[in-house]
């Protein structure tokens, strides 16, 4: 089958690998483009972009889909028989999506129509739900909402982070979208109840800033979602630090401390009081302008001790 892939970070390559390895035709790759990195600056590559051009797989690099006609033109002249999107970055139009026989596929990581949006792998970590998955959706004109040709549940691993997860669906993903495309002239299409709907908006960075008021649990969730990106963090003296590990203690309670006083610091790292009485373990950070490194080194340098507060 003739197709165009729409995709940009890591978890989209599982499918167009597996599409390759299917035998489809991957007429062009349209990515994000080139986005600056490292010291130097640099325009580096998405994800996909590198793989397909690797690969030898023709790719158009397009910052505005919506708006650039040239890119509308490449894509119509692919005369591909479906589109395939897996987390793209963009909204696509009508005159992109529905034009080829089969129209476009997309590849979300959730149960639809639970956490439409452009995060639901953080906000299903977020919110310490125990099953996940992904569908397979043909594309409408509305963000997530169009309807379902497939599905399979995947159960949350104890602790597991947004990106090991996002990992384990994308693979799951790419098989799924194999076994659809198979059997597409037959898979039944099943509208969306949007009255189960859910939001999973993108995550902010002021998000990933730690209320010590939530309890032990809930910081140990916002660390595993968003300690990959954007980030989770507090302050110290005025000096923002990033929490990279740590886990939510059993045991004592935070007795009488404040949400966010250090109780006890030694080499296993720094415990801080949070809500309900609970403690939460710091145990890597990255303060900022350095690397990273042990909260019980941090600590040292820091002069940071019992009854110290974080997050003033």
């Amino acid at each position: 089958m003739r197709t165009v892939f729409f995709g940009s970070p890591p978890a989209a390559l599982p499918s167009l690998e597996a599409l390759l390895r299917a035998g489809h035709s991957v007429e062009l790759v349209v990515t994000q483009p080139a986005r600056p990195a490292g010291r130097g600056l640099r325009p580096v590559p998405s994800a996909v972009g590198a793989f397909a051009a690797g690969r030898g797989l023709p790719v158009l690099e397009s910052a505005r889909i919506r708006t650039d006609a040239a890119t509308a033109g490449r894509i119509r002249a692919a005369a591909a028989d479906v589109h395939v999107v897996v987390a793209y970055g963009q909204i696509i139009p009508r005159d992109i999506h529905y034009p080829p026989r089969y129209h476009s596929l997309n590849v979300h990581f959730s149960l639809l129509p639970k956490y439409r949006g452009a995060a639901p792998v953080q906000w299903t970590v977020l919110n310490g739900d125990p099953e996940t998955g992904v569908t397979v959706i043909e594309l409408d004109d509305r963000m997530d909402e169009g309807d379902i040709l497939a599905r399979e549940p995947v159960a949350v691993r104890p602790r597991e982070s947004a990106a090991a997860l996002e990992g384990r669906l994308a693979a799951v993903g790419a098989g799924l979208l194999v076994r659809t495309l198979a059997a597409i002239d037959t898979v039944p299409r099943l509208p969306q109840d949007d009255a189960a709907a859910s939001l999973a908006p993108k995550v902010r960075k002021e998000d990933g800033r730690v209320a010590w008021t939530e309890t032990a649990a809930a910081v140990d969730r916002r660390i595993l979602a968003l300690a990959d990106r954007p980030g989770v963090f507090t302050f110290f003296g005025g000096k923002r630090i990033n929490l990279l590990r740590g886990r939510a203690l059993e045991g004592p309670a935070a007795g009488e401390a404040a949400p966010g006083r250090i109780v006890a610091a030694g080499k296993d790292g720094l415990a801080v009081a949070c809500g309900g009485g609970t403690v939460f373990l710091v145990e890597t950070v990255r303060p900022a302008g350095r690397g990273a490194m042990s909260a019980h080194a941090f600590s040292l340098g820091t002069r940071l001790s019992p009854g110290d507060c974080l997050g003033s």
